[in-house]
């Protein structure tokens, strides 16, 4: 099992097929592990991609459950995320890619548009989290009861008073839209984008086709897609055509 290191920064990554990488970013919240694509997403996105693209996924740093492990940088944490994101393709020798995400990973995507446009070159965004008018603090309370106590409760160096200022600047300093970017920054990126949504507390549709209308180059996938499961394979035809459409020729 492979993993990446940068200083104190230590995460866990893995492989599968090749072609032109497409990063695959995991759901569950702050919980995100690799085991997520298996054992909580609608479809494997690496069993489905692999014969065509380099899939590269990694643990998030500090994932109860996972391998990764670092820091909390209170003052940037959606930052500190996309730093582990853009540092493994670093290392991996990887300039561009594709990416697709699930749940957390909306808002992780939105982010490397904003750090990377010239590098990420076309983007999947599945069940994107969002911030509900409604439950401003849904991921707070939901993370401080379900992430940050555990990981205190395995890392001694972390307490719940580095915990509560992490997860107020993450989620309560810009309580809006997709936490890491403004509306203005979607209408101005030009980067192909595909959304496929959902309507949960967590991934609020109004959210997810609100940015889809916004961003200039976006698709939306069929809606429901995940249920009955037998609509799931046409989402994942979708995003097939999406990729294969968006992939840069060769030497590119």
């Amino acid at each position: 099992m492979p993993f990446y290191e940068k200083g104190n920064v230590r995460i866990h990554y893995e492989e599968a097929g090749s072609g032109f990488p497409l990063l695959i970013i995991p759901g569950g919240g702050l919980n995100a592990t690799i085991g997520f694509l298996s054992d909580g997403a609608p479809f494997n996105p690496i069993e489905e991609f692999k014969a065509e693209y380099r899939c590269i996924s990694m643990d998030l740093r500090n994932a109860n459950g996972g391998q990764s492990q670092g820091p909390l940088e209170i003052d940037r944490p959606w930052d500190a995320y996309t730093d582990d994101q853009l540092g493994l393709m670093d290392h991996l020798g990887i300039k561009q890619f594709m990416v697709m995400g699930f749940c957390i990973g909306g808002p992780f995507i939105w982010n490397l548009l904003r750090r990377a446009p010239n590098r990420v070159v076309a983007a999947v965004l599945a069940q994107p989290s969002g911030s509900r008018p409604e439950m401003r603090d849904l991921f707070y309370n939901n993370n401080m009861a379900g992430w940050g106590a555990e990981l205190c409760a395995r890392r001694p160096d972390v307490t719940m008073a580095m915990v509560e200022p992490f997860l107020s600047k993450m989620y309560r300093s810009n309580p809006d839209f997709v936490f890491t970017v403004t509306r203005d920054f979607v209408r101005a990126c030009q980067t192909p984008i595909l959304v496929l949504p959902d309507d949960i507390p967590a991934h609020p549709y109004a959210v997810a086709m609100e940015s889809a209308r916004l961003a200039p180059n976006a698709q939306v996938s069929l809606y429901p897609w995940k249920d009955p499961k037998e609509l799931i394979p046409l989402a994942v035809r979708h995003v097939r055509t999406f990729l294969r459409a968006n992939q840069p020729g060769p030497g590119l």
